[in-house]
């Protein structure tokens, strides 16, 4: 195992000679709010949270298929949140040794020679440089592109720079670095520019095949090399908080940031999914599966991504493999709307009442737009099989869960195509995990055993940040005091069955491509 701290205590700055050792920083910045926690190092306890702002950051949408949002709301939002959860902690500047930073993937931010933002950053969720990504893909060729990229250049940060050289040129004229939005939260803490592999995977800006920047992708946009920020690692001194931040975070001058990684090869962290084998889920409004590798193999319709993981290292590979459905938690609240006044309590109680396979109801979870697992087709949410006579709500409550679950399952089956064993899946205590009937099934149709935590992003950053600045010795140090809450063992039952069902009816919508 891999051990940091010698190499990093001697560039460390004096504050780590302070008398006190007492907390490390996670912030998580996301679309909908940026959180901060602070995790206490004696005892691995989360000491104080917040997030901000309190009602859903907005996304900007000048265009139809544009996601944008300014960059100095995530800094102002951050910094409300880290004194926040220090003022909850009790906690003085000085007490903070280190900070860890998780973010939205797939970002773009532009800055000038002097650090300021050129445009509005164009978030994940933005889809106006689709034909760039695809146009790179069918000239540059499918062996290229996924053999070295191990990924098509789709809608990813690359692709999204090439639609501002085509559409703003003279903005891009002025681009001195480009940055992920978790580089852009450290560089305003530090004031240094740089990023890190797992980030340049992210933007499908990492060449696999010999473990550098993607230098034929650069040359076909027309990409200046020297846009691209210098690396650091992703465990490791990337910086030293500057004054100007240290006044307005509430921090001491000089604490490190020593971790940053994309939201989800971070939350696959925050449960300690570091090796082959393992796989972390998550089911909010959208749903993803995230399974560690050390085999640089990818899925050649490109249904599921291969990005660096934040342990990646050229000798010993680590590689994300990330499946991602639209359709989960989003059409789990639209039934709940539909339903009128049940909690989702309410509602898993009424799916635990019928039976595996919801007595023929299937629901195909589909209906948030383009899935990357089919191909990019919108096919649409779809509910089939009722009988006016026979099913009611609890049947459909049962059947949206199943219909999740499943389309989990159909997308892992790819993920096992590209070397990703079912064993045992992770995930943090909340949202859809919250339910016994989604676990269970879960557990019943892929046979791996479901383990429940209680943890989240921004812990997961913190317990990174502590990696990184040496206060913990190694990963099993970081994650001795993570507490498994509960275990889903693979039940009897007729999972596979009405698995096949469901499938059958997701062949007859998209053909050969089920």
């Amino acid at each position: 195992m891999l051990l940091f701290g010698k190499i990093f205590k001697e560039g460390l700055p004096d504050i780590w000679n302070s008398a006190s050792m007492e907390y490390v920083l996670g912030i998580d910045v996301g679309s909908s709010s940026v959180k901060a926690s602070l995790l206490e190092v004696a005892t691995g306890r989360c000491a104080g949270s917040a997030f901000y702002p309190k009602t859903e950051q907005k996304i900007e949408s000048p265009q139809p298929g544009f996601a944008e949002q300014d960059p100095q709301l995530w800094c102002d939002c951050a910094g409300n949140a880290v004194r926040d959860a220090m003022r909850e902690a009790e906690a003085n500047p000085e007490d903070v040794k280190a900070i860890g930073i998780a973010y939205q993937m797939h970002g773009l931010v532009c800055v000038d020679k002097d650090q300021n933002v050129l445009r509005p950053a164009i978030i994940w969720c933005d889809s106006r440089a689709v034909p760039y990504g695809q146009a790179a893909f069918e000239t540059l060729g499918t062996k290229k592109c996924m053999g070295q990229l191990m990924n098509s250049p789709g809608n990813f940060t690359a692709a999204k720079l090439a639609w501002v050289k085509d559409n703003e040129p003279e903005l891009y004229a002025k681009i001195d670095k480009i940055m992920l939005p978790g580089d852009w939260l450290a560089m305003k803490l530090t004031g240094e520019t740089c990023t890190t592999i797992s980030g340049l995977s992210e933007g499908i800006l990492w060449d696999f095949r010999n473990e550098t920047p993607a230098g034929f992708l650069l040359d076909y946009y027309g990409f200046d090399s020297e846009l691209l920020s210098r690396r650091v690692p992703t465990f490791g001194f990337q910086g030293g908080v500057s004054k100007e931040a240290a006044d307005a975070f509430g921090l001491k001058e000089g604490t490190p940031v020593s971790y940053r990684s994309g939201d989800q090869p971070n939350n696959a962290f925050s449960l300690n999914v570091l090796n082959p084998g393992e796989i972390a889920a998550t089911a909010g409004t959208s749903g993803v599966v995230y399974g560690v590798t050390d085999v640089k193999k990818y899925d050649p319709l490109s249904r599921v991504n291969t990005f660096a993981h934040v342990n990646h290292d050229t000798n010993s590979p680590r590689l994300g493999v990330l499946l991602c459905i639209n359709g989960t938690g989003i059409l789990n609240a639209w039934v709940k709307r539909l339903l009128g006044n049940l909690s989702y309590k309410e509602m898993d109680e009424l799916a635990e009442s019928v039976a595996i396979g919801s007595d023929g109801v299937t629901v195909l979870p589909f209906g948030n737009g383009a899935e990357r697992v089919l191909g990019n087709e919108n096919i649409g949410g779809q509910m089939a099989g009722l009988d006016f006579n026979r099913h009611d709500r609890a049947h459909i409550c049962r059947a949206v869960q199943e219909g999740i679950v499943f389309s989990f399952m159909y997308g892992m089956e790819v993920m096992e195509e590209t070397g990703i064993e079912l064993k045992t899946i992770r995930a943090g205590f909340a949202n859809m995990f919250q339910s016994d009937v989604f676990c269970e099934t879960l557990a019943g149709v892929s046979g791996a055993t479901i383990e429940l935590y209680e943890t989240d992003g921004s812990l997961g950053a913190a317990r990174g940040a502590g990696v990184g600045a040496g206060i913990y010795g190694s990963f099993e140090e970081a994650f001795q005091s993570l507490e498994k809450q509960k275990t889903i063992k693979p039940g009897k039952g007729e999972y596979q069955k009405a698995y096949a069902a469901w499938k059958q009816h997701l062949k007859r919508e998209i053909g050969d491509k089920a």
